[in-house]
C-alpha cells in the first residue's frame, strides 16, 4: 500500500521491549529513490537523540495506533554506531552500521534492496556478504526527506513547482511517486509525479528528463 512519509512522521516506533521514540525524518537513496533508513527522535529515553532504523527490522505498521514495531530491542538500538546526523551520511558511515548489524550490503547487488527485493529479506534469509568497496565510496546518495520537501522541480523549458510530499510503497520502503505543489507557478493544484521521470540531482534542484504531461 502507498502511504506519504508526513503521514507516517511522528508515529511511535517500538522495540521488542519497549518503545523507543517516534519517527522524525527519513532517509532516502537519490539514485534508487529507496527509503534507507527511518530517523528517530528517541525523546526523553535517549535524552533525545536522535538514532537510525533501517527498514531491514521494521515490521508491518499498525495504521490504527500510529505504530510501527522494529525487530531489535532497546540495548541493540542504544548499542548501535553513533552516526553524527547533522552531517550528510556518508557510505563509511554505513558500513560501519551494516557491518554492526551483521547484514549484507544492500548496494551490492542488481535488485533494489541488492540481493533481495524486499528489506526484510536482508535479515531473514542470512545472505552471505560482500565486503567490498564500490568506487563512489566517498559519495553519498542519500537525502533527508525534510530537508528536500520544499526543493523546487524544474521542467525542461521552466519550474513546475516544489516537492510537497513523497508516495512511499510501505512493502519496498520505495519513494514511488512524488507529490508536486504548483502553487507557486500560479497553478492552484497539486499532482503525483513518477520519481522515474526525475534523472538527477543539480544543485538542490531535481530536472525532469521528460516534460510534465498537462
Amino acid at each position: 500500500m502507498l502511504r506519504t512519509v508526513k503521514v507516517m512522521e511522528g508515529f511511535a516506533i517500538g522495540a521488542k521491549d519497549g518503545d523507543i521514540g517516534e519517527i522524525a525524518d527519513f532517509i532516502f537513496d537519490d539514485k534508487a529513490w529507496t527509503i534507507r533508513y527511518v530517523v528517530i527522535d528517541t525523546g526523553k529515553w535517549l535524552s533525545g537523540k536522535r538514532v537510525l532504523v533501517s527498514p531491514i527490522v521494521v515490521g508491518p505498521a499498525d495504521w490504527e495506533n500510529k505504530r510501527i514495531p522494529v525487530l531489535l530491542n532497546q540495548e541493540q538500538v542504544k548499542n548501535a554506531p553513533d552516526i553524527n546526523l547533522n552531517e550528510e551520511l556518508s557510505q563509511q558511515d554505513e558500513i560501519k552500521y551494516y557491518d554492526h548489524f551483521g547484514w549484507p550490503y544492500y548496494w551490492m547487488g542488481d535488485d533494489i534492496w541488492g540481493p533481495a527485493a524486499v528489506p526484510t529479506e536482508l535479515a531473514l534469509e542470512g545472505i552471505e556478504r560482500q565486503k567490498m568497496l564500490s568506487e563512489s565510496i566517498n559519495q553519498s546518495h542519500l537525502k533527508s526527506a525534510q530537508e528536500v520537501i520544499d526543493y523546487s522541480i524544474k521542467a525542461t523549458d521552466s519550474d513546475i513547482g516544489h516537492v510537497s510530499d513523497f508516495i512511499v510503497d510501505d512493502v519496498q520502503w520505495a519513494i514511488r511517486h512524488i507529490v508536486v505543489d504548483t502553487r507557486t507557478c500560479g497553478l492552484a493544484r497539486k499532482f503525483w509525479l513518477r520519481r522515474s521521470g526525475l534523472r538527477m540531482w543539480i544543485g538542490e534542484t531535481p530536472r525532469l528528463s521528460e516534460p510534465v504531461s498537462k
